[in-house]
C-alpha cells in the first residue's frame, strides 16, 4: 500500500510541475513566432505600430522565457529523483534526445537572445531580424526533440532490448517513430493558438476599457486571423492523431471514447456526454449518437475499434479522466473556431472593435488555449497508463524507491513554492499587459558619446561627474 502511495504521488507530483513548465513554452513558441513576423512586417512596410508592438511583446516573451527554463529545470531532475528505473531502462535514448535539445535548441536561443532583446542599437536591422528568426527557429527545434522523446515512449520504435535495457539500433526511426509527426504538429498548432488567444484577449480588454488605437487593433486583427487560420487545421491534423492512435494505443481510443465492448454488426455510437464507471465497466447516463463514432474514427459508417473490456483490467487507463479531458479539449476547440468565424463576419461588417460582445467573449477565450493544451496532455499521458513506455515497461516498475512520506513533503513545498513564484511572475505579466503598446518605445538615442545618455555600467555611471566627484570626497 506504501508503495501504491509512492507511485500515486510520484505521478502527481510530475503531473504538477509539467502542468506549470509547458504552459511556458508553448506561450514561448507562439510569442518567438509572433515577434518575427511583427519585426518582418515593420521591415517590410516600415509601419511603427509593428515595432511598437514587438518592444511591447518582447518584454512579455523575455519574463516568460525565464520561468520557462526554471521551471523546466526543476522537472528534469525528478527523472532521477523520483524515475530512477525508468532513467535505467529508458536513458539510453530519452537522454541522449533531451541534451541534443540542450545542444541544439537552447543554445541556438540563448545564442541569439541578447541580440533580440538588448541590440536594437548595437547591430543593423537584418542582423536584428536574423537573431529574432533564430530564436524563433529555437522554440521550434526545441519542441522537436522534446516531442521526440515523448513521442517515443508513446510509440516506441527503432531500439532492441539488450540486458533489461533499451538500447537504439535506429536513431531515425527512433525520431520519426509512428505517433511523431502527428504530435508535433498538433502541440505547435496548439501553441500558436494559445498565444494568439492571449494576444485577441489582451486588445480586447484595453479595446472594452476605450482604449483604441492602431497598436491595439492591429494585435486583435493580427490574433484573429491566426486563429482563424489555425483552429480549422488544428482539428483536422486532431483527426489524423486520433487516427493514427486508434492504429498504434487502441486503448486509449476506447478510453476518450468511454467506449467498453463491441456490439457485432452495428456501429459505434459516439458519447456526447457521460460517466465511464471503471469498477462498473460501463459509461453512466450516456447520451449518444448512433453510428457517429465510426464516422468519425473509422471514417465508415459500420466501422469497428475495440472497446475496454478487449482489453485485461489492469491494462485500462482511467476512462473517467481521459474521456472527460479530451471533452474539454474539444469543447474548447469548438468554441475557438466559433470565435474565430465570429471576428471575420464582424471585420467584414466593421465591426471588429466595436462589437462589446465580441470583444467579451475573446477576453475571457483568453486562458481557453491554454486549458485545451493541458487537458489535451492529459488526455495523452493518462490515456498511456499503466505504461511510461508504452508495452515495454510499466509506470509501477517505473518508480523510485523513495517513501511516501518523502514525496509527500517535497511535493508540499513544490506547490507552496511554485504558487509563490511563478504566481508572481504571472502577476507580473498580467501588469505588463495591462499597460499596454508605448507609441514610439524603442526610439532611444544611441549609448556614449558627447552630450548623450548612457546606460549605465556601474551604479555611480548613472550619475553626473560633479555628482560622482561631491559623493567620493564626502
Amino acid at each position: 500500500m506504501e508503495n501504491l502511495d509512492a507511485l500515486l504521488l510520484a505521478r502527481i507530483q510530475f503531473a504538477f510541475t509539467i502542468s506549470f513548465h509547458i504552459v511556458f513554452p508553448a506561450i514561448t513558441i507562439g510569442l518567438a513566432g509572433y515577434l518575427a513576423v511583427l519585426e518582418a512586417c515593420w521591415l517590410r512596410t516600415g509601419r511603427e505600430v509593428f515595432l511598437d508592438l514587438y518592444h511591447f511583446w518582447s518584454k512579455i516573451f523575455a519574463v516568460n522565457f525565464g520561468m520557462g527554463v526554471v521551471s523546466g529545470l526543476v522537472m528534469a531532475y525528478q527523472f532521477g529523483t523520483n524515475w530512477s528505473f525508468f532513467s535505467d531502462f529508458a536513458g539510453g535514448i530519452t537522454g541522449p534526445l533531451l541534451a541534443y535539445e540542450v545542444l541544439t535548441a537552447f543554445f541556438l536561443e540563448a545564442g541569439f537572445l541578447g541580440v533580440m532583446l538588448f541590440g536594437w542599437k548595437r547591430v543593423g536591422p537584418g542582423l536584428h531580424f536574423f537573431a529574432t528568426v533564430m530564436v524563433a527557429l529555437g522554440t521550434l527545434v526545441s519542441a522537436t526533440w522534446i516531442l521526440a522523446s515523448n513521442s517515443w515512449m508513446q510509440t516506441p520504435a527503432g531500439f532492441e532490448i539488450i540486458d533489461g535495457r533499451v538500447v537504439p539500433v535506429d536513431w531515425l526511426a527512433v525520431i520519426f517513430n509512428p505517433s511523431f509527426p502527428y504530435r508535433l504538429v498538433h502541440m505547435v498548432l496548439a501553441a500558436f493558438i494559445s498565444t494568439a488567444l492571449l494576444v485577441a484577449a489582451a486588445a480586447a480588454w484595453h479595446l472594452l476599457r476605450g482604449r483604441d488605437n492602431a497598436a491595439i487593433r492591429t494585435m486583435l486583427s493580427m490574433a484573429m486571423w491566426m486563429l482563424l487560420a489555425a483552429a480549422p487545421i488544428q482539428a483536422v491534423v486532431g483527426d489524423f492523431h486520433g487516427l493514427n492512435t486508434l492504429e498504434h494505443q487502441p486503448a486509449k481510443i476506447a478510453a476518450m471514447e468511454g467506449h467498453w465492448e463491441n456490439e457485432p454488426g452495428a456501429g459505434v455510437p459516439l458519447i456526447l456526454f457521460g460517466w465511464p464507471d471503471m469498477a462498473r465497466e460501463e459509461t453512466r447516463f450516456a447520451v449518444e449518437v448512433p453510428r457517429l463514432g465510426s464516422l468519425i474514427l473509422t471514417h465508415s459508417w459500420d466501422g469497428q475499434f475495440p472497446g475496454l473490456k478487449a482489453y485485461p483490467p489492469e491494462d485500462r487507463p482511467n476512462a473517467t479522466i481521459v474521456f472527460w479531458t479530451f471533452r474539454v479539449m474539444v469543447g474548447l476547440g469548438m468554441l475557438m473556431i466559433l470565435l474565430a468565424l465570429w471576428a471575420w463576419w464582424a471585420r467584414r461588417g466593421g465591426a471588429l472593435y466595436r462589437s462589446r460582445p465580441l470583444l467579451r467573449l475573446a477576453l475571457w477565450m483568453g486562458p481557453s488555449g491554454l486549458v485545451a493544451l493541458l487537458a489535451g496532455w492529459f488526455t495523452t499521458e493518462v490515456g498511456r497508463q499503466p505504461w511510461v513506455v508504452y508495452g515495454l515497461q510499466r509506470t509501477a516498475d517505473a518508480v523510485s524507491p523513495v517513501g511516501a512520506g518523502q514525496l509527500a513533503v517535497s511535493l508540499a513545498l513544490f506547490v507552496i513554492v511554485y504558487v509563490a513564484i511563478f504566481g508572481a511572475g504571472v502577476g507580473y505579466l498580467l501588469r505588463l499587459i495591462g499597460h499596454g503598446p508605448v507609441p514610439h518605445e524603442g526610439e532611444h538615442p544611441l549609448p556614449g558619446g558627447p552630450g548623450q545618455p548612457r546606460t549605465p555600467a556601474r551604479p555611480l555611471s548613472a550619475a553626473d561627474d560633479e555628482t560622482v566627484f561631491t559623493a567620493t570626497r564626502s
